[in-house]
């Protein structure tokens, strides 16, 4: 098993970043593939982004590219979201989540508590 505690989220205003973080405790960090999620008011929760176990491949939801970037510190057991160019469309709580399988697919194995980003125009 794993627990999941996100940290850095906030209030920034439009075009400002934050980055959010994801320590682990308990099994192998290196053993779980990774991602972000978010959930907007009134929305479902949404997939952000994943990086695999080894950090080299990542993937993002096509809202977030070329602004997100997911990165792992498998020593330090910690998964990082740096948000850039924020939008109000951006605000939502987001979650942390680890997967026991190669890829993090919709359901993963393991939450976060949330931390809640809020993106002021």
């Amino acid at each position: 098993q794993v627990q999941l505690v996100e940290s850095g989220g906030g209030l920034v205003q439009a075009g400002g970043s934050l980055r959010l973080s994801c320590a682990a405790s308990g099994r192998t960090f290196s053993s779980y593939a990774m991602g972000w999620f978010r959930q907007a008011p009134g929305k479902e929760r949404e997939f952000v982004a994943r990086i695999s176990r080894g950090g080299s491949s990542t993937y993002y939801t096509d809202s977030v590219k070329r602004r997100f970037t997911i990165s792992r510190d498998n020593a330090k057991s910690t998964v990082y979201l740096q948000m850039n160019s924020l939008k109000p469309d951006d605000t939502g709580v987001y979650y942390c989540a680890a997967s026991e399988s190669m890829i993090l697919g919709s359901s993963p194995d393991y939450w976060g508590q949330g931390t809640q980003v809020t993106v002021s125009s």
